[in-house]
């Protein structure tokens, strides 16, 4: 009777300051974030066609990706002792003087401005990834899945707002692509005041107590099996989600069909992003962080089959767009189911004072991993065969061998004793 009534007494979390928090990063994700949309559709096609070898054509997005790795080991732990609202600010304003110098590169030609406006992108996506852990900072332990999964499902607005936008844009001027830069400066400039809402001034740095205890190493933090399967499966997910998106522009069109058509698959695939997110967090509450991740490897596995097959049914060097439409769907939920997944494993496997730490180490090694993904994307896409379809090819049948890392690092973690160290 005792141990009811003290059931029954128990205090409910007070999460309506972290709820506040993520309304606000929600709007970020889908105004911000609508600028990555739009820069991953056009980024290969400029580089195609700035680039003097084609091989380099999505070079460009693997400098939007080498920005935020290197930026990641800085600004996590800039961001734990100055704040997250401070750290959101350099990332816009890297956004929209990223996009400038792109935009001054396409105007006048030059590939090696267009790299170096594209850094400066990858400071922004690096501020951007942390939205998700932001939304966390002051969340109930319960929440905490629920927070990741709503400021990805922000993503949904910006699956939408990006490649319409680029529709408007991307022919109003006589360079190619221009318009789509400058309408990332603006997005920049105008959506950083979102970040005068948050309400994450008191609690959210999670400085070491002088009498707590010792932080641990980076190196022993990755030995931490679930900080090094979190890892794992985030790199494998983010990384062939990555690899498929960037070489899906030069596929559609290359295999005849209008940019429209790519604007309108890559639309479609960061909804299926995204979507999921308004139940991830659920089902991860309901069933438990491990399956979600596994089922969401599965779907990234499909997705290959899926675009595989397309090829195999293709009429002449033409696979149908509902192949390039099924798989890159496929691609968004699995990346959506591995991807928060490994997120919400990572957040409840350190201290609160290793959050720095432990995030921006997270971060550094993800997009190192699709940084080199997205390197290898337009090398297989472009020069690993004698037609667009035999490079789509390649890209997919290059998902197996890191999809049997991830789970067979998932199954390593499941079957491994509680208590157990590396």
């Amino acid at each position: 009777m005792t141990e009811t009534i003290s059931q029954i007494q128990a205090p409910v979390p007070d999460d309506r300051r972290a709820k506040r928090n993520v309304a606000v990063l929600v709007l970020a994700q889908a105004i911000l974030g609508a600028q990555m949309p739009m820069i991953f559709v056009v980024g290969g096609l400029a580089g195609k066609q700035l680039a003097s070898n084609i091989c380099w054509a999505t070079l460009p997005i693997s400098l939007i990706i080498f920005g935020s790795m290197t930026t990641a080991p800085w600004l996590s732990p800039l961001m734990q002792s100055r704040g997250r609202r401070f750290g959101f600010y350099i990332g816009a304003l890297a956004g929209a003087v990223g996009a400038a110098i792109a935009a001054y590169g396409l105007y006048i030609g030059s590939f090696t401005v267009l790299l170096i406006g594209s850094y400066f992108t990858g400071i922004y996506m690096s501020a951007q990834g942390f939205y998700r852990f932001a939304a966390t900072d002051t969340a109930s332990d319960n929440f905490k899945p629920k927070a990741i999964s709503y400021v990805m499902a922000g993503g949904l607005l910006s699956a939408i707002l990006g490649p319409q936008l680029n529709k408007l844009v991307d022919s109003n001027f006589v360079v190619p692509f221009l318009g789509t830069y400058l309408a990332v400066v603006v997005l920049n400039l105008v959506g950083m005041f979102l970040f005068l809402a948050l309400d994450l001034s008191k609690g959210s740095r999670g400085q070491p107590k002088v009498d707590g205890p010792t932080p641990r190493t980076r190196g022993q933090l990755l030995s931490d099996p679930n900080i090094l399967v979190a890892i794992i499966v985030a790199l494998v997910a983010y990384s062939l989600m990555n690899l498929v998106m960037t070489s899906t522009p030069l596929a559609v069109v290359g295999c005849g069909y209008a940019l429209d058509n790519a604007n309108d698959i890559v639309s479609a695939h960061v909804l299926a992003m995204f979507a999921p997110s308004f139940f991830t967090g659920h089902l991860i509450v309901r069933f438990g962080v491990k399956p979600i991740m596994a089922i969401g490897l599965v779907i990234l596995g499909a997705a290959g089959i899926a675009a595989l097959f397309g090829v195999s049914i293709a009429e002449g060097d033409q696979p149908s767009l509902f192949s390039f439409y099924a798989a890159l769907i496929l691609l968004g939920c699995g990346w959506n189911f591995g991807f928060i997944g490994a997120t919400t494993l990572l957040t409840s496997s350190h201290a609160n004072h290793e959050r720095g730490v432990v995030q921006g180490l997270n971060d550094m090694i993800v997009f190192g991993s699709v940084m080199v993904a997205s390197l290898a994307s337009g090398g297989l896409m472009n020069c690993s065969g004698g037609s667009p379809m035999e490079g789509w090819t390649a890209v997919n049948i290059a998902m197996a061998p890191f999809l049997v890392l991830a789970g067979g690092a998932l199954i390593w973690l499941a079957l491994r004793p509680k208590g157990t160290q590396a």
